[in-house]
């Protein structure tokens, strides 16, 4: 099992940034997927970006492709989400989440943070 922490989130007003960060302790970092989803109050928690292992391989959902940037540092055992020109609709708790896996059209994560809520003002 994987134990992740997630930090960073905060009030921001639109068109501002921020940058999530999550800890991960437990198997070793380096061999799995990393990735962040989220969920907005009424609503299912919804993918957002993804990493390999490796760090070569990263897939955004179409929401926040552009905008966002996921990256890892395997030396620190921390997966990064960088946030740019945020919008309102970007309001939500987010969650870091290991070993992800693909199935069909859905990423699944297997260990799960958490949260750290994000709220942008309009």
């Amino acid at each position: 099992q994987v134990q992740l922490v997630e930090s960073g989130g905060r009030l921001v007003q639109a068109g501002g940034s921020l940058r999530l960060s999550c800890a991960a302790s437990g198997r070793s970092f380096s061999n799995y997927a990393m990735g962040w989803f989220r969920q907005a109050p009424g609503k299912e928690r919804e993918f957002v970006a993804v990493i390999s292992s490796s760090g070569g391989g990263i897939y955004y959902a179409d929401s926040v492709q552009v905008r966002f940037t996921i990256s890892r540092d395997n030396a620190k055992n921390t997966v990064y989400l960088q946030m740019n020109a945020l919008k309102p609709e970007d309001t939500a708790v987010y969650y870091c989440a290991a070993r992800l896996a693909r199935y069909g059209t859905k990423w699944i994560g297997e260990d799960w943070g958490q949260g750290t809520q994000v709220t942008v003002s309009s």
